[in-house]
């Protein structure tokens, strides 16, 4: 994974709460940081709804391809865009 520079303000007492961490668990404050981040990430990224979604078998051979269209109608992309 490519890494990119960047600088980040935190109050005095958060970093040294980092910096303490970070010498008893003979870390980084890079992984530290980045470890947080993503976490903050996963819990606040919105997941995409799903309107249509079905599972199971059909008499009807185009389920799939109809299911598809929904997807894509939904998504607003167009057949054929990936």
């Amino acid at each position: 994974m490519k890494t990119v520079r960047t600088t980040i303000l935190l109050d005095a007492d958060l970093l040294d709460r980092v910096d303490r961490h970070v010498r008893r668990q003979h870390t980084t404050k890079t992984s530290v940081i980045a470890a947080a981040v993503e976490t903050w990430l996963d819990s606040h990224e919105a997941t995409p709804e799903f309107p249509f979604l079905g599972i199971g078998r059909s008499q009807h051979g185009r389920l799939s391809l109809d299911g598809r269209s929904i997807a894509r109608r939904e998504a607003g992309r167009r057949p054929g865009e990936r």
